[in-house]
């Protein structure tokens, strides 16, 4: 997502900014950005705390490390998506790259999704109304099950916001992670 002065004043004032597109072969690009008064190694913790995600995380229902090779992991996740009364939980397996403390890269390896990839941007934000962290997000998603684009955009303009205002209330509570 692009960052102009009028997003950063937008998200300095608690905005969750969503941005959605329709790509070719029914895949949906989902970006959002929200502004986090917390330190980058706050909200670095708590997304890499992947055996907690479930606590952590709105709609993260399990979330278990299965392999560790340093800045290379498998995550094995389970997650609600969908609308009103017509929730179901997805299924996932992720290598999530790390390049501490800016950047996580994920992509499935297995489960729900034909297409599942995304990162994860961590940036210090200072302004005058405080410093923080600015964390992107950006993903490419198409399920491997039937939903029509429209509706996958519409999950994720209902799930993507509370993610991020999600992960804001748990860095800036101070809880430990």
């Amino acid at each position: 997502m692009e960052m102009n002065p009028d997003k950063i004043a937008r998200l300095l004032h608690g905005e969750v900014l969503i941005d959605l597109q329709w790509l070719a072969d029914n895949v949906v690009s989902a970006s959002g950005s929200v502004f986090i008064k917390a330190g980058m190694s706050v909200v670095w913790q708590m997304l890499t705390d992947y055996d907690r995600l479930a606590e952590t995380m709105p709609k993260v229902v399990s979330s278990r490390l299965v392999e560790d090779q340093g800045s290379s992991k498998i995550i094995d996740q389970s997650g609600k998506s969908g609308i009103f009364f017509f929730e179901t939980i997805v299924h996932f397996r992720l290598k999530v790259e790390e390049e501490y403390p800016k950047h996580l890269h994920f992509c499935q390896v297995g489960g729900d999704f034909k297409v599942y990839e995304g990162e994860w941007f961590l940036d210090t934000l200072e302004s005058d109304k405080g410093n923080g962290t600015l964390l992107t997000y950006e993903a490419k998603i198409k399920p491997g099950f039937f939903a029509p684009q429209f509706l996958v955009s519409f999950v994720q303009s209902q799930d993507l916001p509370t993610i991020l205002k999600g992960i804001r209330t748990f860095c800036e509570s101070g809880a430990q992670v």
